[in-house]
């Protein structure tokens, strides 16, 4: 199933806010863009994230995983700014995969993004050393401040 701003877009229906919003943040050319690796079990969720981030202008994603163990192969690769990690995924999980990203790469923001959003998630994540928490279903503004670090 398919995000609404992404239908919107897809549709060219993608107007007011959301539009000016993409707009005024696609223009900033000087910026250094913040690299990002996407990784969710979800092919369809990869494919939306990417897409809408893309068109934001100062994001770059650099990759896409569909499991803990691509998200550290890819990591080690790409050396990205940002990994954008869904938690719940067959094989190694989001918790191990940030583990063992941020072992070799602490620097690597590490950024669940999970639609457990209970309590006993958020202090998993935690102590999988990852950085923030953001939920599935969040506005993209939100996830745009939290990918830049400024939450």
């Amino acid at each position: 199933m398919q995000s609404l701003a992404a239908r919107k877009y897809k549709s060219g229906r993608l107007e007011g806010k959301e539009l000016m919003d993409m707009q005024a943040q696609s223009s900033i050319s000087n910026q250094r863009l913040v690299r990002v690796l996407i990784v969710d079990d979800m092919p369809q969720v990869r494919q939306e994230l990417s897409l809408l981030l893309r068109l934001c202008g100062e994001i770059e994603v650099v990759g896409q995983a569909a499991n803990g163990q691509e998200a550290i192969e890819l990591a080690a690769a790409l050396r990205p700014d940002v990994v954008l990690m869904d938690l719940e995924m067959p094989g190694l999980d989001g918790y191990q995969a940030a583990r063992q990203i941020k072992a070799g790469q602490p620097a690597c923001r590490v950024i669940a993004y999970s639609v457990y959003s209970y309590s006993v998630a958020r202090q998993k994540a935690w102590l999988a050393g990852m950085d923030d928490f953001i939920e599935k279903g969040a506005p993209l503004s939100q996830i745009l401040q939290a990918l830049k670090g400024k939450n």
